[in-house]
């Protein structure tokens, strides 16, 4: 089955996708804004031919939920009513370090890095689920 994975964002959501064997997560785009985020993310359900969402969950160190988990909780209750698929949570604690540590010796712009951190780091939180699924 092909997982979504949605690393949401006030400023930027990335997303990623795995191959049918659930074996690869890869960076697939960042939607700027949350002006028809809903929409979009339905779009690559639908395009990527996607079988279930994993939404990126922010805990604190300790493994607690702060502010921020709880509005991507929200998120994904919202993301419920519009989809007929699962969703899964995965805890998304240094994906994005370990994102930035990955476009640090690439070669861009930070510009250029910043639009691509998003969609890389939603690939770490899908590269992670599927390793504890799998592992």
């Amino acid at each position: 089955m092909r997982y979504l994975a949605v690393d949401y964002g006030e400023k930027r959501t990335g997303l990623a996708i795995c191959d049918e064997g659930e074996t690869i997560a890869s960076p697939l785009k960042v939607v700027e804004g949350q002006g028809g985020l809903m929409g979009k993310i339905i779009a690559a359900v639908e395009s990527e031919m996607v079988g279930g969402i994993v939404i990126g969950l922010p805990l604190n160190m300790d493994g607690t939920q702060g502010e921020q988990a709880r509005g991507v909780l929200r998120f994904g209750e919202r993301l419920k009513e519009h989809l007929e698929i699962p969703i899964f949570f995965q805890d998304e604690r240094l994906s994005s370090f370990g994102a930035e540590k990955k476009l640090s010796g690439v070669g861009m712009t930070r510009k250029q890095k910043k639009k691509r951190l998003d969609a890389v780091a939603a690939a770490a939180i899908l590269q992670s689920f599927l390793d504890s699924k799998h592992g």
